[in-house]
């Protein structure tokens, strides 16, 4: 993604993170864990094409592995805070890895068994992401991270772009069941591959009781204005802007062009206009950073922008592009700036916040936009989301810190 030596404070050059081993190991098991989490659903609706799994019972497994998710992120959390960020992400992936296999046993004998098997999936999946969060920091030094987070970014975006293809072609050849056991595999290699320190973050203390430590998080949080500040914005955003586009996009493809092929399109032009991003954002570091990545958080009001009018499919195509490039913008700085000024010993705490508001309002958004869509029109619904995307990064902008992402009186 750039040159492969970085310069250190004495001028002399040094490997890259991205060329030592332990962060090569990371990469890795990130990439992993982030083709596992993004396979399931895609392998299970190729099973409900093959008749092995109804459509009522997609939508239970999908659900529980999401709240499986949900009370496993700030769990996931106060656990890498309280021990080493290596073992969290160990067990976690661990537990994914065991469950897998009994998801794929209940393909076409008991929706139950998947649900089951679903829901701990989503435990190990929401446990480790904080837990990857916080190891990165521990494992990558301060002036490297931009380029670090830049590269664990980029391999998702490869993910998403490469993926939907390799699977549906490996499914020609073998069914959703040898499928998922591969899945069982990646979190197996997302659990053993990552090395880390031992030690429990922080100066050794008497450990209080989880819900004390939790509301420590909050309080860490709360001590960064711009991090509260940007979270709202990203929640905002997530929740509106990315379910409005992900119910009304299919929509839009079939009425305005009466053809899949424009959501194909969009899709792949995110994914595209990411991946410059992401290779853009690994070495640019303007002024005002935290501006900069606002403003890229900003850039998605043109999603809903190109849907709510009948506008050319390369408009659709170009706004995509643009908005998958700005997600990047505000997705690098944010966890890099994350990891330089929370506290080490609450980093999960606060990562683990970070994951539970940003996608823990995606479901009530994707559930409110089609009945709001129906009662006050697709077009009025795509404006007021593209609005609120413009209004509320411009506001977080106005917060202490937010122009670069920085709290101005340390970390105490």
């Amino acid at each position: 993604m750039s040159s492969t030596t970085t310069p250190n404070t004495t001028g002399a050059r040094r490997p890259s993170p991205l060329l030592r081993p332990d962060f090569v190991r990371l990469w890795c098991a990130t990439t992993a864990s982030g083709m596992a989490t993004w396979a399931m659903p895609f392998i299970l609706g190729l099973a409900v094409l093959h008749g092995s799994l109804s459509a009522v019972g997609l939508g239970l497994v999908l659900a529980t592995r999401t709240a499986g998710f949900l009370v496993a992120v700030p769990l996931g959390g106060l656990l890498a805070d309280r021990h080493s960020r290596r073992a969290v992400v160990l067990w976690s992936g661990l537990a994914a890895a065991v469950a897998t296999p009994v998801l794929a046993a209940g393909l076409g004998t008991s929706t139950t068994l998947m649900a089951v098997a679903a829901t701990v999936v989503g435990v190990g999946q929401g446990a480790c992401r904080p837990a990857f969060q916080a190891l990165t920091a521990e494992i990558v030094a301060v002036e490297d991270r931009q380029q670090a987070n830049a590269a664990l970014t980029f391999s998702v975006r490869v993910v998403t772009l490469l993926a939907p293809g390799l699977t549906a072609l490996a499914a020609t050849v073998t069914g959703p069941s040898v499928l998922l056991l591969v899945t069982a595999g990646l979190w197996l290699a997302a659990a053993l591959l990552p090395r880390g320190t031992n030690t429990v973050p922080g100066a050794p203390r008497e450990r209080a009781p989880f819900h004390v430590e939790f509301v420590e998080g909050l309080i860490e949080a709360r001590r960064h204005p711009w991090f509260l500040s940007g979270l709202a914005a990203l929640t905002t955003v997530i929740a509106l802007g990315y379910s409005a586009t992900n119910v009304l996009l299919p929509l839009a493809s079939r009425d305005h062009y009466g053809t899949e092929a424009v959501l194909a399109g969009a899709l792949t032009a995110y994914t595209a206009g990411a991946l410059v991003g992401a290779v853009l954002v690994s070495r640019w570091k303007p002024r005002a950073q935290g501006w900069w990545a606002l403003f890229g958080l900003g850039l998605y009001a043109l999603a809903p922008l190109s849907l709510a009018f009948p506008v050319g499919a390369v408009v659709v195509f170009a706004a995509y592009s643009v908005v998958g490039l700005g997600v990047e913008l505000f997705n690098v700085p944010w966890f890099t700036a994350a990891q330089r000024e929370v506290a080490p010993d609450k980093l999960a705490r606060v990562s683990s916040l970070d994951f539970l508001f940003a996608y823990g309002f995606a479901p009530v958004g994707l559930a409110l936009i089609a009945p709001a869509a129906q009662a006050f029109g697709a077009e009025a619904v795509l404006l007021g989301c593209a609005a609120l995307c413009v209004v509320v990064p411009a506001l977080a902008a106005l917060a202490p810190g937010a122009r670069d992402f920085r709290t101005r009186h340390g970390r105490g």
